[in-house]
């Protein structure tokens, strides 16, 4: 089994790199950072200039096409020196592109997606409701009405990263009152964002600050029937479909973390002096690097499996659970340990393990919690489900 990367992707990884380096650096990423509630739309908009919001859109709708791999490789080379602000590229490629591109009729592709691929819309996912977290089902009170030729909603979704600037949401809400099952009689819609039925209220949070999550109000919202997409009822279940690609492009944005803050850890150590010494002199320090090196190559290799896997038409609901757990983890302890090994500086604002550290920190939690994805891969194995 070969994992190399082929000529046509180690290009396209070097091409990002230089990208990355020149126009996106971590300092700059570390101002914007800061910018608490301000959307980074420059980050936007030298993505389009740069073509990445086409990566994934097939070129017959204005795309650059690509794989989950180049995919992959975007957002890991981009979370390099972002860290979670990647979510400015990932949020509308993941949400309008992948979910238009699979479940999207041929009208609802060739009106959205160059329209994605030009970088003149934006969505945002509203799925979580206040009382749900990961139980989305069990939870939902959002309810779709037919009127006319369209739907009215009702409800209030929350943490839809990105909500108060996009254009559309991808919204899931019930659309039968009381189904035999929780997970039918659900409906995704494309619901268009400004209207006087939907407020936004930002959450404050302790990292991704720039890239603000929200609190949606929906009071009688409108969506046309045109902005259903798949099949009325079956919302949840062509849902199930993405949710590995999810969690391969979240494990892909981890390794990226992991790759900046041991970066960061290599450079100071190799010009911070202690005690007389380059502190990459001793022996502790060596150690940490060394666990870095090895947590990354993990990550590295199951993120990889995972996505060859799902490349290859094979099922990856395994594989990408659990490179979801062990890249998210492993992020949050290579950016704890570049921290550590910073010291006091890696406590301020102006260094970058801090900002790898808070953004790490999230990913054990969402979109699915890593202890839900235990459960996942313990009822794969067999045993009986525990919740």
């Amino acid at each position: 089994m070969d994992f190399t990367l082929t000529e046509e992707q180690e290009l396209f990884r070097k091409t990002v790199r230089q990208w990355v380096d020149q126009n996106i650096p971590k300092s700059l990423a570390n101002e914007i950072e800061q910018q608490e509630h301000e959307f980074p739309h420059q980050l936007w908009d030298m993505f389009t200039e740069a073509g990445f919001h086409g990566v994934g859109i097939d070129e017959q709708y204005g795309g650059q096409g690509g794989d989950i791999i180049t995919q992959m490789i975007l957002m890991r080379e981009l979370a390099r020196s972002l860290a979670g602000l990647a979510w400015v590229w990932g949020i509308s490629s993941f949400s309008g592109a992948k979910s238009v591109g699979m479940f999207g009729n041929e009208e609802q592709k060739q009106r959205f997606l160059p329209k994605l691929a030009r970088g003149e819309i934006k969505f945002a996912i509203a799925y979580t409701e206040p009382d749900g977290g990961t139980d989305v089902l069990g939870a939902m009170k959002t309810f779709a009405t037919k009127d006319g030729d369209g739907w009215r909603i009702t409800g209030q979704k929350i943490w839809s990263t990105a909500a108060h600037v996009a254009d559309y949401l991808l919204l899931l809400a019930r659309t039968e009152r009381n189904p035999e099952k929780k997970s039918a009689g659900t409906t995704v819609f494309l619901v268009p964002r400004d209207q006087e039925g939907i407020t936004t209220r930002q959450i404050p949070k302790i990292g991704m600050r720039a890239v603000g999550s929200c609190e949606v109000f929906l009071e009688n919202a409108w969506c046309p029937d045109e902005n259903v997409l798949g099949e009325v009822g079956r919302g949840f279940h062509q849902s199930l479909a993405t949710l590995n690609n999810e969690r391969i492009m979240l494990a892909a944005l981890c390794c990226g973390i992991i790759d900046g803050a041991l970066e960061e850890a290599l450079d100071y150590i190799q010009k911070r002096e202690a005690f007389g010494k380059k502190i990459g002199q001793f022996q502790a320090i060596q150690h940490f690097i060394a666990d870095m090196r090895i947590m990354q190559t993990q990550a590295e290799l199951m993120t990889f499996y995972a996505a060859w896997k799902q490349q290859q038409g094979l099922d990856c609901g395994l594989e990408s659970n659990m490179a979801k757990i062990v890249a998210s983890e492993n992020a949050g302890r290579v950016a704890d340990l570049a921290l550590q090994m910073f010291g006091g500086m890696g406590y301020a604002y102006e260094t970058n393990p801090q900002r790898y550290w808070r953004d790490a920190r999230l990913y054990r939690i969402g979109p699915i919690a890593n202890e839900m994805a235990r459960n996942s891969i313990a009822e794969m194995m067999g045993l009986p489900r525990s919740f």
